[in-house]
């Protein structure tokens, strides 16, 4: 394994020595690729034309990142930018030196990279669905069609190659980690397109899943605590090897992803159960283009002045709690509050006319 890892370090010095001045672009590419974004900006697009999609999307994405969360605890895999100075590889033989960056020092576990699961995942979602639409318009596969399915899964693959190397050149992941990354995306993607019950799920199937996946995490984590195995062994390693201490955020702790992510999970049960979504998403106006394009307006500017609000870091547990109760606010918003608020406008508007 550690030649492997050798290699892999030897890729990321020969992407910063060749590639130095792309430095902004790739951390631009990593920021992009995270999934928060995902809930921010894709899931509001989607949903609000293709309501089937947006759900497709929140479902893949969450469900992903869990599998992701606890691949990375079982396989225990390493990141260069810690690896480097920690293993016992390099004792007769000169340290590499790899640059870090603000984005570098990520707390969790590297395998399999998690940007890359999610941004594969979500993307191939939102292509699959597009190829789907464009082929059930025009059932002859036209030269047109065969053009705009190379142009989308060029497209991702070239999505998927910047997020990859993105990674490695910021010394968070090794060349592996992507790639396994990258098809286990893929693979959940593929296997939520055949599971038609995710459109129709009630609140206690949201409610039990979200259960279910915090419950497995947590009582995954005792577990293998009580036997002496402590899944939080990456923080010390972050910690210490961090070029500066102000690059570890809490945010990329892993409770603070399940929690972000099963509260954007809870949050959409809520809201697709809820009664705005139903007065409002399944009325009259829910096949109007201009309603469905004022909810997306709306809920991109709502959502990003939400963001701003962050909550407190210094106590652990309380920044987890908060960012749960704040992930569920963000698909209430967006298919909740945001459409009513838009049917009320416009149905005010018709009276007045």
């Amino acid at each position: 394994m550690d030649e492997l890892h050798d290699s892999g370090v030897k890729m990321v010095q020969y992407l910063q020595m060749n590639y130095k001045g792309s430095e902004d672009w790739f951390m631009f590419v990593s920021l992009a690729a995270d999934l928060r974004n995902t809930f921010l900006i894709f899931f509001p697009i989607c949903f609000h034309l293709c309501k089937s999609v947006g759900i497709k999307l929140i479902w893949v994405a969450v469900v992903g990142d869990w599998l992701n969360l606890v691949f990375k605890w079982i396989l225990f895999g390493q990141r260069p930018y810690w690896w480097v100075y920690d293993t016992d590889f390099y004792n007769n033989m000169s340290t590499p030196i790899i640059q870090q960056f603000p984005v570098t020092c990520e707390t969790g576990p590297g395998s399999p990279s998690g940007h890359a699961m999610g941004s594969s995942g979500v993307y191939y979602v939102m292509v699959t669905s597009l190829t789907a639409l464009f082929l059930k318009k025009k059932r002859a596969l036209s030269f047109k069609n065969r053009c705009l399915q190379v142009f989308l899964w060029t497209g991702f693959w070239a999505v998927q190659a910047c997020v990859c190397l993105s990674r490695v050149f910021l010394a968070a992941h090794f060349p592996h980690q992507v790639i396994s990354g990258v098809i286990s995306g893929i693979m959940v993607a593929e296997i939520f397109d055949h599971i038609q019950a995710i459109y129709k799920a009630s609140l206690k199937k949201y409610i039990c899943t979200t259960l279910f996946m915090f419950s497995f995490a947590l009582g995954f984590y005792f577990l293998l605590k009580s036997v002496g195995v402590d899944l939080l062994w990456t923080l010390e390693k972050a910690k210490k090897w961090c070029a500066k201490p102000e690059w570890i955020y809490i945010d990329t702790t892993p409770f603070a992803g399940l929690c972000r992510n099963l509260g954007i999970f809870f949050g959409l049960g809520l809201a697709l159960n809820s009664q705005m979504y139903k007065d409002s998403c399944r009325g009259k106006l829910a096949n109007q283009f201009t309603f469905r394009i004022w909810c997306i307006v709306a809920s991109l500017f709502v959502l990003h002045i939400f963001d701003n609000f962050k909550p407190p870091t210094k106590v652990e547990m309380l920044f987890y709690i908060l960012s749960f109760f704040k992930s569920i606010a963000v698909p209430l918003t967006c298919v909740g509050i945001v459409p009513y608020c838009v049917s009320q406008v416009i149905n005010r508007k018709e009276k007045f006319l």
